[in-house]
């Protein structure tokens, strides 16, 4: 039988429609680890046809060996300066501390880190948030730092957002050979996005939804993949 994740919620209720939101435990994924090995080893037995299958955005950028040490980065002073100024919050670092930002101007470019940086300082002074984020961009703030609870060696790392995640779910949809929807999803505590598909905009808006509350956590639950399930037709 399906089990929730401590303190989340099984299945959740979207337009009418009931989902169940299956996590799906795996050892911890490492850099040499190959994604599809991953699937095949803890997700293919547990598909069916028609289940929307959403893999974090992490693991994916961990098998593509997009996951630094904190030595290993040598933060410029722009970055010290400019990771001073964004919010953090208990649910990540985000670009809050200067090896997260030193990156996020490698990925990204200098310019559009600042010109975000300005656009923020103004409008947050109206009382509007969030724009940082959304001018730079999926690819920086998709990245992630260490915070209390990462599982280690990820608490002394940085991982960087995937590369062509609409690719990646296209790849795994055709190893699994199941007619299933697959989603490359960056969710946190706060709330999250789809980054990439084998499927619509439209569907991957409503999958964002589905996964609005992190079923999966983000602390030491190891459940980086699961199975979104519909239960109940809509009225």
């Amino acid at each position: 039988m399906a089990q929730a994740n401590e303190g989340k919620e099984l299945s959740i209720s979207v337009d009418g429609v009931q989902y169940e939101r299956i996590p799906l435990k795996t050892h911890v994924v490492m850099p040499d680890d190959k994604l599809m090995d991953v699937v095949q080893q803890y997700a293919a037995s547990e598909l069916r046809d028609g289940d929307i299958f959403f893999i974090t955005e992490k693991i994916v950028a961990i098998t593509q060996g997009r996951s630094y040490a904190l030595d290993e980065i040598h933060p410029r002073k722009l970055a010290t300066f400019l990771s001073r100024y964004v919010t953090k919050t208990a649910y990540g670092i985000g670009l809050g501390m200067p090896e997260t930002m030193e990156m996020a101007l490698r990925e990204v470019g200098a310019p559009r880190v600042l010109l975000a940086s300005a656009v923020a300082a103004v409008t947050k002074a109206f009382g509007r948030r969030g724009d940082f984020y959304r001018i730079v961009g999926d690819k920086a703030r998709s990245i992630d730092g260490p915070t209390n609870g990462t599982i280690p060696p990820y608490d002394n790392r940085v991982v960087l957002g995937p590369t062509d995640p609409h690719g990646v779910a296209r790849d795994v949809q055709r190893a699994l050979g199941l007619d299933v929807v697959v989603m490359i999803a960056d969710i946190n505590d706060i709330g999250g996005n789809i980054l990439g598909s084998n499927s619509t905009k439209e569907h991957e808006l409503t999958v964002a939804r589905i996964l609005g509350d992190n079923p999966l956590g983000q602390g030491t639950q190891s459940t980086p993949m699961g199975i979104i399930r519909q239960v109940s037709e809509g009225a």
